[in-house]
């Protein structure tokens, strides 16, 4: 075949790749794309964040019915049809996919499936079904993500040791499942299961769950986790496993003692590793960094200066909506536009019951560095709209800069934390004030209304909260909660 010659290539088609291949399709570049599987959407469409939050949302129905009893209104026992389900989930994944399909083919970007492999900083091969093809570009964008981790002590070639990908496929519901890993997957994925009807161990190596999340945010989670699962072991580190039979047999480390357990599944959710295997980033100027990522400024530069890395690929935070914009940056780079990632808002949500987001400057964050911060809270029992949903755990709470009262961060646990977090993100971005948020007025009754009260809070004046008297313009270093009573 004949080398293809394209302005830019896109090598992976998951909510980066495709994004960066549309946009620069968009600014009148000729684009081709390339992603080895079958379907657009990479790993966040097709075996992470659409399924698991599908599957969320569907057991979450489980646990409301079974609330709403307390309120009067019951319900039957559910009845889970796996077959059904599967097929639900997986008529979401197609539809996405087409329609991603349809934006290519409408934007005019070509599209190549197979495995990519660079040759040089200017040619990549790529290994299709009809044989090898070869593309001459002037610029490339590695967007290739990530894949679960899996550790070789646990990588006996059974089915029944799972990662993400499998458990997201719905097999069976398994009597008993350990959970190996308290992060975000772990924590989502447990509840899915505990929900559809497995009894859940869930073991962390460190003492406490979500690592590297606000503490703050994090206990009303672990208090509904301590409830959902049989059982949550914290410092607790496993040490192998072994088939047995039709079940795997465990051993961990508690406290100094091993013990050994047997179980009918096993998820491991330790972390992501990059997935630029065999992609022939040896025969470029791509350097990967000590901790296993492409090493790229924030121009999303890496160290050949005609290719380009965004995503999971170069570490950083493993969010779908980092890699769009990473690739909003990499393609006004390529197109001669100033552009850089430094200093831009991300925020991150995890959908645990309750949810938990944040974005900008968190509190620990602030004390590792010196930065001087006041933290106001605002308790979602003093919410008359929170205890409408019987969701009174949630907490909302403001990181502000002293002198200027700047919205430095700002973090939410509760129902639909990650749908409240974008007025957070508006509000850092744009510098915002405590007053400009305490002065804009939300609709009530709504879990919007947090925030308002939240920033009120700072100034000693939330309406439904009785805050320590003194002056309306003191300050004040040490954190403060209110105590509440519920909001009419």
């Amino acid at each position: 075949m004949e080398p293809i010659q394209t302005e830019i290539v896109v090598v992976g088609a998951g909510p980066g790749g495709y994004a960066a291949a549309f946009y620069a399709a968009d600014l009148g570049k000729k684009v081709l794309l390339v992603e080895r599987d079958e379907r657009l959407g990479g790993v966040c469409l097709n075996r992470g964040c659409i399924p698991s939050k599908a599957l969320l949302h569907a057991t979450h129905v489980i646990d409301e019915a079974a609330l709403s009893a307390e309120r009067g209104v019951a319900f039957g026992k559910p009845k889970v049809k796996l077959d059904k389900l599967r097929e639900w989930k997986d008529s979401i994944i197609g539809k996405l996919a087409q329609g991603l399909e349809s934006l290519c083919a409408h934007r005019g970007v070509e599209r190549l499936q197979g495995r990519g492999h660079f040759e040089d900083s200017r040619t990549l091969r790529v290994e299709t079904a009809e044989g090898q093809q070869f593309i001459n570009y002037d610029k490339a964008v590695i967007a290739v993500g990530s894949k679960p981790a899996m550790p070789a002590a646990f990588d006996l070639g059974n089915r029944r040791i799972m990662t993400s990908t499998e458990a997201l496929e719905l097999e069976d519901v398994p009597g008993r499942l350990l959970v190996v890993g308290g992060g975000y997957i772990g924590m989502e994925l447990g509840m899915v299961y505990a929900r559809l009807g497995s009894e859940i161990v869930m073991v962390e190596a460190l003492d406490h769950l979500l690592s590297g999340v606000d503490p703050d945010l994090v206990r009303p989670v672990a208090k509904v986790a301590g409830s959902v699962f049989k059982e949550v072991r914290l410092k607790t580190k496993v040490l192998r496993m072994a088939t047995s039979g039709r079940k795997i047999k465990v051993a961990m480390e508690i406290n100094g003692n091993t013990r050994e357990e047997t179980y009918d599944r096993v998820l491991v959710s330790v972390g992501r590793t990059p997935s630029y295997e065999d992609l022939g980033l040896e025969n470029t100027g791509v350097r990967i960094g000590a901790n296993g990522f492409i090493e790229c400024n924030d121009e999303q530069q890496t160290g050949d200066p005609a290719i380009y890395a965004i995503g999971d690929a170069n570490g950083g935070a493993l969010l779908a909506h980092r890699a769009t914009k990473e690739a909003r940056v990499a393609v006004e780079v390529i197109t001669g536009e100033s552009s850089t990632i430094a200093d831009v808002v991300i925020p991150a949500v995890v959908f645990t019951e309750p949810e938990v987001a944040w974005c900008g400057l968190t509190e620990q964050e602030a004390k590792a560095n010196d930065v001087p911060v006041e933290v106001v809270k605002f308790p979602w029992g003093a919410s008359g709209r929170a205890l409408t949903l019987d969701r009174p755990e949630g907490l909302t709470k403001l990181v502000l800069e002293p002198e200027t009262e700047r919205i430095l961060g700002v973090g939410i646990t509760g129902a639909v934390a990650g749908e409240l977090i974008g007025e957070g993100v508006l509000a850092v971005e744009l510098g915002a004030t405590a007053k400009d948020l305490a002065e804009s007025v939300h609709p009530h009754p709504t879990l919007s209304e947090t925030l308002v009260e939240c920033a009120e809070a700072f100034y000693g004046t939330a309406t439904h909260t009785a805050p320590r008297k003194r002056p309306r313009n003191a300050r004040t270093t040490a954190p403060r909660t209110a105590s509440s009573a519920p909001r009419a």
